[in-house]
């Protein structure tokens, strides 16, 4: 799985552009002024994440860590972003008691990609 985050990140990259795209285009007329807000932070998060996980998978490339953090970046985004998608296109609003989650899986990603990043040994 070493250099699968770097594809997995340009993969959801590329997702997250076409699901803003739809949101723009297509949601603009048919959800009101929260839902269209809440697709609008879900685009965020998920592009801001993929682009984490490519250089997640960069770091990984030049180190010998577990993928732990990439996991729950991964996981994190699906979650976060996917109950926004999901509450969005109609899903019940209870979903919402699950996206801080993702939030959460988020914040430990960035945390352990941190404590990885300070732990590598120093290239010359």
């Amino acid at each position: 799985m070493r250099t699968r985050w770097t594809g997995i990140g340009a993969a959801s990259g590329a997702l997250a552009v076409v699901l803003g795209a739809f949101g723009a285009h297509a949601l603009k007329e048919r959800v009101g002024a929260t839902e269209l807000e809440w697709w609008h932070t879900a685009v965020l998060y998920h592009a801001l994440h993929a682009i984490a996980l490519v250089l997640y998978g960069l770091f990984r490339e030049r180190t010998d860590c577990r993928g732990i953090p990439g996991v729950c970046l991964l996981i994190g985004s699906l979650v976060f972003s996917g109950t926004l998608y999901a509450m969005t296109l109609g899903a019940p609003r209870w979903l919402g008691a699950v996206t801080p989650v993702g939030g959460l899986l988020l914040i430990a990603g960035w945390v352990g990609f941190a404590w990885q990043a300070f732990r590598a040994p120093a290239r010359s």
